[in-house]
């Protein structure tokens, strides 16, 4: 028979096809599994595979009790009690820089969208306005890239990516994190002096009590009028709500994202801005991610069944 796992989060089938093909996959639709499934059947669950950002806390665990291994489909892992999986003897494991390449590539849309104006450019041309030679104050010629500071904060592999992107448009590119990495750019010593410097400032850390809405309204204020704020990494690192104020008041000139506090994000207030661009968390959605992703957790589960460590554990 083969090995049995619980998919805890809802993913699109065929996500799961290589997956399934090899273990008897136990899929709760993103349902409470508890529900889903007999206690019997979920006894001898011994792995279940989540999205990082799927909360997985200790109640979840105890309803397993034969889980050992908690496989992220994703580099993310934010959602998941890492001190509970700890003291039940739970490895977690995740898919490393899988999509990496992905997000970069979107966040560098989304900033190229944003500052050089494109949905209202594209709607300028829609309309008939710009036939029409009908003026338009959105249509006002913007800096360029060798005239932006592009700041970076984040420093691992999504933002390694950002920053060899960005420094290909010839712009300036400086970074904040944690610790200070062997790459050829200025290194800031706080946020807050990466915020003072860039015009635009991407987003790249992973979510956790240390990053919770650390882009507050202070922090948008340092960005200046100029600056535009692009985030790929999680919702949770901004304040959406200075976010909108300051959308409103010019405190920044906008914004492009892909990840919010709350997912999927509903029509409101941020959605009505001309000068934000939005996508629906496709940073990693690439076939090529996917098949990195998947690999990923093969390895993982493979690894763990037959006895040896994760093969990407999350330390």
């Amino acid at each position: 028979m083969p090995d049995k796992v619980l998919i805890y989060s809802r993913f699109p089938k065929a996500m799961m096809v290589r997956i399934g093909e090899r273990y008897e996959l136990l899929d709760s639709k993103g349902q409470n599994f508890t529900e889903v499934f007999s206690t019997e059947q979920l006894s001898d669950v011994r792995a279940l595979i989540s999205a990082g950002g799927t909360a997985l806390g200790a109640k979840a665990m105890d309803a397993l009790p034969s889980l050992k291994a908690i496989v992220c489909y994703g580099t993310g892992y934010d959602g998941v009690d890492l001190k509970a999986a700890t003291e039940r003897g739970i490895a977690v494991g995740n898919s490393p820089a899988a999509n990496a390449a992905a997000v970069a590539d979107l966040a560098m849309t989304l900033m190229l969208a944003v500052t050089r104006r494109i949905l209202p450019a594209d709607a300028y041309v829609r309309s008939g306005d710009w036939a029409a030679a009908k003026p338009s104050p959105l249509m006002s010629p913007q800096q360029g890239m060798p005239a932006r500071r592009f700041g970076v904060y984040g420093m691992g592999e999504i933002g390694r990516k950002i920053a060899v992107r960005a420094a290909a448009f010839e712009t300036e590119v400086a970074y904040f994190s944690r610790s200070r990495h062997d790459v050829p750019y200025q290194y800031m010593p706080s946020l807050e002096a990466l915020a003072d410097w860039c015009n635009v400032l991407m987003v790249a850390v992973r979510a956790g009590r240390d990053t919770h809405h650390i882009i507050d309204a202070a922090m948008l204020r340092r960005l200046g009028p100029e600056g535009y704020l692009v985030n790929i990494s999680r919702g949770s690192a901004v304040d959406e709500a200075a976010l909108v104020a300051a959308l409103a008041d010019k405190t920044i000139a906008g914004a492009g994202l892909d990840v919010f506090e709350t997912e999927p994000h509903a029509p409101d207030a941020l959605t009505a801005f001309p000068n934000v661009v939005l996508t629906p968390h496709i940073g990693g959605h690439t076939l090529e991610s996917h098949v990195a992703m998947q690999n990923c957790v093969m390895a993982n589960l493979e690894a763990f069944f037959a006895g040896k460590p994760l093969a990407y554990p999350v330390t």
